[in-house]
């Protein structure tokens, strides 16, 4: 078999995802080796013994499939036989997916660029799957959670000394319940009020839609 072919034989039994492939090349008559080099030269050849060494590369780090298909058939138009083996190849790793943060991080994210004096918040937790609603609920239930129809989850209080709504410890606490299930979502704040006080109240009020909130 011309070594072209063989080295077709070998790229169509390659991993799809190979990324660099070494050969060897052990010529038939070995007077000719050095002319068999000499025709690889491009492709970085080594000797070994009575072989030769080279490799094809994907990442334009050396020369490609296309360039070594080349190559070889300039050995078989002036009828160098030989055997080409495939000596090891290495394929590309997967991509991995983001790593999305818990929702305990992304309330930390949010809590991070508020000013020292900020008193008052108003959030909302979103949930990916309407499956995690009921159990979201009740795990969030320290934080008196308004369910809402304008995201797939809730929409809570929370103040950072007095007034209305939870301690920012408590709302942290509640986000990694829902992390432990997991339940993937988001957190976000919505409203964010400095250097309230209640005077007769419970703290400001919110209206979202013509509702208190």
């Amino acid at each position: 078999m011309a070594l072209a072919e063989q080295w077709n034989t070998i790229e169509q039994a390659l991993d799809p995802r190979w990324s660099d492939a070494e050969l060897t090349l052990a010529v038939a008559d070995e007077t000719l080796l050095h002319r068999a080099a000499a025709l690889l030269g491009p492709a970085g050849p080594g000797l070994a013994g009575s072989a030769i060494r080279f490799a094809a590369v994907r990442d334009g780090s050396g020369v490609g499939p296309e360039a070594v298909r080349r190559l070889l058939r300039r050995l078989d138009d002036e009828g160098i036989a030989g055997t080409l083996e495939l000596v090891s190849t290495a394929a590309v790793a997967p991509e991995r997916a983001p790593v999305r943060p818990t929702l305990a991080e992304e309330w930390d994210a949010a809590l991070a660029p508020l000013p020292a004096d900020w008193s008052d918040l108003l959030c909302e937790v979103e949930l990916t799957s309407s499956d995690h609603l009921e159990r979201a609920a009740l795990l969030l239930g320290p934080l008196n959670p308004l369910q809402t129809d304008e995201i797939l989850g809730f929409r809570f209080r929370v103040a950072h000394s007095f007034g209305y709504g939870a301690a920012p410890g408590m709302a942290r606490r509640c986000l990694v319940r829902l992390d432990n299930e997991p339940m993937p979502g988001a957190v976000r704040v919505l409203e964010a009020l400095s250097d309230t006080h209640t005077v007769g109240t419970q703290g400001p009020v919110w209206y979202i839609g013509g509702k208190a909130v």
